[in-house]
């Protein structure tokens, strides 16, 4: 039986390398029998965590705030593993990514943490013009920490930065054999 895997991608470009990426990792988990759902977060309403404590992470929708994270909520309460797709800017994940993930706290609050732990993996997927990766990989690897869920790896792919600058290049295949080896 395969994973259920979700995609948080946080790339403004639907056809950037960050997606790029992800097309890859995607055919890759599907062909080890994996059902891969991805969230375009640049095309969603998801406004940024008000930090009320007023969640309840058994709700179905458990933030108070209602916009697109009632989407990706159900999806990530179900799913096996969870993928992080990012550009580099400013040596961190992009705005559309970090609000997501500040949201997901929601699913911590309340009566009963769906989130932390529960037998989750987690990959990294990132595409960046320059190479500069530590900062944002140590902040990945403390949320891991935090959330109790094993790493998969990170696919870390710089000198990129004109759409298509990732065609051909080996994190491409990183990528897919990361998705490849989940089952």
């Amino acid at each position: 039986m395969g994973k259920k895997i979700v995609v948080l991608n946080g790339s403004p470009r639907k056809a950037g390398n960050t997606s790029a990426l992800v097309r890859e990792f995607t055919k890759g988990a599907e062909s080890a029998g994996n059902t891969v759902t991805e969230f375009f977060l640049n095309s969603m309403d998801i406004h940024g965590c008000l930090g009320c404590f007023g969640g309840k992470s058994s709700r179905e929708c458990p933030c108070v705030q209602k916009d697109d994270m009632s989407r990706i909520y159900p999806a990530i309460k179900e799913c096996d593993v969870v993928v992080l797709a990012t550009p580099l800017y400013y040596w961190n994940m992009s705005g559309q990514l970090r609000t997501a993930v500040d949201r997901l706290f929601a699913l911590e609050e309340g009566d009963g943490n769906l989130l932390r732990g529960n037998g989750r993996t987690s990959a990294l997927l990132m595409a960046a013009e320059g190479s500069g990766f530590e900062d944002v990989v140590l902040y990945y690897d403390h949320l891991m920490e935090h959330l109790q869920w094993e790493n998969l790896g990170h696919v870390l792919a710089g000198g990129n930065m004109a759409v298509g600058d990732i065609e051909g290049k080996p994190e491409l295949k990183e990528a897919y054999e990361l998705g490849k080896k989940i089952h």
